[in-house]
């Protein structure tokens, strides 16, 4: 029997040491998805932090790609 973790059990360690670190704090982030070859990383829905600018920061509601800002 090895006494290695598992990725995920790292993971959950490592989100989960922080002195105010919660169990939601290591909650699946990301859906991985494998089909003809292709593989696909969509946010999940219920994720608690989420790639962007946050909801009601002005960069979210505009159209202009950063690039030209």
């Amino acid at each position: 029997m090895s006494d290695e973790k598992s990725f995920e059990e790292n993971r959950h360690d490592q989100l989960t040491s922080a002195p105010k670190a919660t169990e939601e704090d290591a909650a699946p982030r990301f859906d991985v998805s494998h089909h003809d070859g292709v593989t696909r990383i969509d946010v999940r829905d219920d994720a608690a932090v989420r790639p962007g600018p946050g909801q009601g920061d002005p960069a979210a509601e505009e159209d202009t790609p950063i690039t030209e800002r």
